[in-house]
């Protein structure tokens, strides 16, 4: 339903989630419900005095609202106004109608200051034009829906509203596309259940192998969940992942009831839920020194005091298409109906916070909930009694920087955890963990390469938040066994959990072992309860190659654009020198300046001639659809 009239009184100075004052507040609000507003609509509203087209500040805005709808009268309310309803800030009364004005820089005269109730009345019925008649506003091809009621003079007359007719899609009912038929979402309902399932035992096939494939279909192994609705689509599991079940577990989730029902968590992902919440129950076997910078963590002396002990963590190693973002939604909403209403979601992009938001709502909870970081200024606290703070790995290793008044700001680092709290024990998702590679350095090819900054404030983190309950999210874990310094929840080394006492004992054993012992850790650390992973099956999906043949002119076109990069290249020399990077010999100047300026040419070729040769292929493509 399009509205032909709105009511409004929107925040003077302040919005929801927004630190301080926020000024244009009143201004977003009047030109959402502009925009939302049937055209021929009335608006009115109910803003702060200084809301008006004769203050400078607010001219502009008064010229862009009036491309919408044109300003029809604006009064200025007296102090004391609302004084029965507890305010006595001064007022105005300013009413739109949803027709473009053909002036949008001239301005109705404003009334005012108004004293009292029977004046603001008199005024309104005087000097208020009566309301645009919606069929004349929408035009032709209209139907009349229902009557509303307009200022004409002192009287009030009918104006007949319309709604413009649904068009109709040419098909017969026999031909009408499946994908043309809309369900709507199923609603969540309020009522708060504990997860319910049954234990079972499952044992591998005789001779323990499963089939010859590198692939197996995933099912889940060790617990029947009651109501829980299967995966829509086929998920599978590498061959030695499914040679082993987690073991059976005792935690029992709390959900929304119908998550379970509706099928808005299937089986395989509450079964992540059940598995990552029996985790984070445990916590890893030592005690342990934490610095004051949270940089080096080491075993404690018997005798030691301050020692803390560190919750274990879950990795969630899920492929494409399993659903991890409604899996970590599940996680930390089974916290947040536990009481825990604090939790930290860091992720690689802050593009992806709609997509956190995204899956936060599909379980029926409201969106706004996740607040990004970015919404408090650096060094300030975050006001937020409760809430999911959203922030991103580049945020995450911002150091700490002297503001415009020479105080010194801490670190966003340091805002999170004084947030959160020394005692948090809520949840903390890795969301694309393997941006926390290379956390404790590692030797490469040219040599020792030092750790990453957002590496270590990963491991900062986890290190001042000894109860923080973890969860790592990633796809793609590591591309080497050094790259997983940053999950030192799972317990992989330092304490009597496993086997190696340090990590370099750990990355030692691990390389020396091969793709073999990664597979077997992957596969033990499954048999522990600690990892799942799974992925689209592709059974059933076949693949076609198209070949395109450039043209002659095709040809050509390629070749003069890869002389005019040779031209190019072989002048970059040149080029150096003229902007005075390299001298004689090629002797740098700036040496950090000649590789970002080698490095975009380069990067530039590269992209250039990828655009060129998907451009060519694009006849072939089309062709073949």
């Amino acid at each position: 339903h399009v509205p032909t009239v709105v009511l409004i009184n929107p925040p003077f100075s302040s919005s929801p989630l927004i630190e301080g004052r926020h000024a244009a507040a009143t201004f977003d609000h009047v030109r959402a419900a502009l925009a939302r507003l049937r055209a021929g609509g009335r608006l009115v509203a109910i803003t702060g005095e200084s809301f008006a087209p004769t203050a400078n500040s607010w001219r502009g805005s008064f010229q862009r609202l009036q491309e919408q709808g044109r300003l029809v009268f604006t009064a200025s309310l007296a102090r004391g106004f609302f004084a029965r309803h507890g305010t006595s800030v001064e007022s105005r009364l300013t009413i739109f109608d949803k027709m473009p004005a053909e002036k949008p820089k001239a301005f109705v005269a404003g009334f005012g200051p108004v004293d009292d109730l029977s004046e603001l009345l008199a005024l309104v019925q005087r000097e208020i034009p009566p309301r645009v008649s919606l069929a004349t506003a929408l035009g032709n091809g209209d139907t009349p829906i229902q009557a509303g009621v307009g200022w004409a003079g002192n009287l009030l007359t009918p104006i007949i509203t319309t709604r413009r007719a649904a068009p109709r899609l040419a098909f017969a009912d026999s031909a009408r596309p499946n994908a043309c038929v809309l369900t709507p979402a199923p609603r969540v309902s309020s009522e708060i259940v504990e997860v319910a399932y049954e234990l079972r035992d499952w044992k591998a096939p005789e001779g323990g192998a499963l089939s010859a494939g590198l692939y197996e279909p995933y099912a889940v192994q060790s617990i029947v969940i009651e109501g829980a609705k299967p995966h829509p689509t086929t998920l599978v599991q590498s061959a030695a992942m499914a040679s082993v079940a987690p073991p059976k577990p005792i935690y029992r989730p709390h959900l929304p009831k119908s998550v379970v029902e509706s099928g808005l968590l299937s089986d395989a992902q509450l079964e992540s839920v059940v598995y990552a919440g029996e985790a984070h129950s445990s916590l890893l076997a030592g005690s342990f020194l934490v610095t004051e910078s949270f940089d080096t963590v080491s075993a404690a002396p018997d005798d030691a005091e301050k020692v803390v002990r560190f919750r274990r963590g879950y990795y969630l190693g899920d492929g494409t298409g399993a659903g991890k973002g409604r899996q970590v939604a599940g996680v930390v909403l089974d916290n947040w109906l536990k009481g825990r209403r604090k939790a930290l979601w860091i992720s690689k992009s802050d593009k992806l916070l709609e997509d956190a938001q995204r899956d936060w709502s599909a379980l029926g909870q409201e969106k706004l909930q996740i607040v990004p970081q970015s919404r408090f200024k650096q060094g300030a606290p975050i006001k937020l009694s409760e809430g999911i703070l959203f922030t991103t790995y580049s945020t995450l290793r911002s150091v700490e920087r002297q503001g415009r008044d020479g105080a010194v700001n801490a670190s966003r680092l340091s805002q999170i955890i004084d947030w959160l709290g020394a005692d948090f024990d809520g949840v903390i998702v890795f969301d694309e963990a393997h941006a926390l590679a290379n956390a404790a350095g590692d030797k490469g090819e040219r040599g020792e390469k030092t750790a990453s900054q957002q590496g270590r404030a990963g491991l900062r983190l986890q290190n001042a938040l000894p109860g923080a309950r973890v969860l790592y999210v990633s796809a793609t874990g590591a591309t080497t066994v050094a790259n997983l310094a940053y999950a030192t929840r799972l317990g992989l080394w330092g304490s009597t959990d496993m086997p190696f006492p340090t990590r370099p004992d750990f990355v030692a054993a691990m390389e020396a072992g091969g793709i073999a012992a990664m597979e077997v850790l992957a596969r033990d650390l499954k048999a522990l309860g600690l990892y799942a992973s799974r992925a689209l099956s592709y059974a059933g999906v076949e693949v076609e190659m198209l070949e395109h043949q450039l043209s002659a002119e095709q040809i050509r076109i390629y070749d003069s654009y890869a002389g005019a990069f040779e031209i190019i290249h072989n002048n970059l020399t040149a080029a150096l020198e003229a902007a005075k990077i390299t001298g004689e010999g090629g002797k740098a100047y700036n040496r950090n300046a000649k590789a970002a300026a080698r490095s975009a040419f380069e990067s530039n070729k590269q992209r250039f001639f990828n655009h060129l040769i998907t451009a060519m292929k694009v006849a072939s493509l089309i062709a073949a659809i």
